[in-house]
């Protein structure tokens, strides 16, 4: 037995080594080396050198994401060097499905000298069915200080659904995000933007006592805000097509109507806990549909005929009806004269909208067309004295 015992021991000294895969799940802590062997990418899109800050991953322009190998990373702290090398969004995709059309995504907007007090520095963003759902996530943007020459560090704390950002101020986040959006709980881990990034660490369950339940929402008590709608499927409305309302005229109705009638089919939709109705999460676009319509209905039981405020965001485009007849109609277009504030991204801010309601039960109803990034609406009353909204 000592005999057996002694070629063990001599036989696990000597066997050989073999590389080990990149598990955040079994490593207390990972410091991803800078070299090609342990990337994915096309050829010509990264160079790797040594700098005085130690071994450097340079990312070129024009390349996509640079994807570590072997990774399947869930909860803790990923730690980065970045030095900005020119315009763009560099930043950090993590927990992306093996499809790469599901996960989350940190990044940074590399367009000149900021100061913490511009909003817009630092995004995160949920991928969801292939897009980035910057426009529908406008809370979640945050300043920092960020250094135009030399090094920034970025540290991330992730923990179930929540999320802490620090970028070169380790003493205090400059983001919070209370609930990660993204359907997925573990997978790939990937880089991105014209800069260089160095010293990139992986702590895994090391969240440092944040919660893995989602953090509150400042709106969860407020019941001004419509949550509960019924969706119809979408259909392909082509850019640059306006919508038939089928209007009268002085000789008579002028075209048809492409309004929802008796064979439409609808379904319930619920709003999210920031109250967006997040159409993006149901209805992907697929190939040749570069614009979308669908259509979403509720309804408000008022006790009396009132006039109320309707704050609506939308992403992109919306018609506003209210028992059949038309209110409002408004374009959102992201980088054009038709973006509202704040800079075409879907908020309770885009449109204040006078709501004449009647005694008893009034249909609200919305056409939403969307052909940018991601497409929902969050809609919002100014006052609930003497009404019920859809449960």
């Amino acid at each position: 037995m000592l005999r057996l015992l002694s070629l063990l021991l001599l036989f696990s000294l000597i066997r050989p080594t073999h590389a080990q895969k990149v598990s955040s799940q079994k490593l207390k802590e990972l410091h991803v080396p800078m070299v090609a062997q342990q990337w994915v990418y096309e050829p010509g899109q990264v160079e790797f050198v040594t700098d005085k800050i130690g071994p450097v991953m340079k990312i070129l322009k024009g390349a996509g994401n640079v994807m570590l190998k072997d990774i399947n990373f869930s909860n803790g702290t990923i730690e980065f060097d970045i030095e900005l090398k020119g315009t763009g969004f560099p930043g950090i995709n993590f927990r992306m499905s093996s499809d790469h059309k599901n996960g989350e995504n940190f990044y940074l907007r590399s367009f000149g000298k900021v100061t913490p007090d511009v909003r817009t520095t630092l995004q995160y963003a949920p991928i969801i069915n292939g897009m980035s759902m910057w426009d529908l996530t406008d809370e979640y943007q945050a300043g920092a200080t960020i250094y135009q020459n030399g090094w920034n560090h970025v540290k991330l704390v992730i923990s179930g659904k929540q999320m802490k950002a620090y970028v070169n101020d380790m003493s205090k986040p400059a983001l919070i995000v209370p609930e990660l959006e993204s359907t997925e709980t573990a997978g790939n881990l990937s880089l991105s933007g014209l800069v260089n990034y160095a010293n990139l660490l992986i702590k895994p369950d090391a969240t440092e006592g944040l919660s893995p339940e989602a953090g509150y929402a400042s709106i969860y008590n407020d019941t001004r805000y419509l949550r509960n709608w019924m969706v119809s499927a979408p259909v392909v409305f082509p850019v640059g097509k306006e919508l038939m309302l089928g209007l009268f005229s002085t000789y008579g109705k002028v075209g048809g109507s492409e309004l929802p009638d008796s064979t439409t089919q609808w379904s319930p939709v619920k709003a999210e806990s920031r109250g967006i109705i997040n159409l993006s999460r149901l209805y992907s676009h697929k190939d040749k549909e570069a614009r979308l319509l669908a259509w979403l209905k509720t309804t408000i039981q008022s006790d009396k005929a009132q006039e109320r405020i309707l704050n609506l965001g939308f992403s992109d485009e919306v018609w506003v009806f209210i028992n059949g007849q038309v209110l409002y109609v408004d374009k959102n277009y992201f980088g054009t004269a038709q973006q509202k504030a704040p800079r075409g991204r879907c908020t309770i801010e885009n449109a204040a909208i006078k709501l004449p309601l009647k005694e008893g039960k009034n249909e609200i109803m919305i056409g939403l067309a969307n052909y940018f990034y991601g497409w929902g609406i969050i809609a919002r009353l100014d006052d609930t004295e003497g009404i019920q909204v859809a449960k």
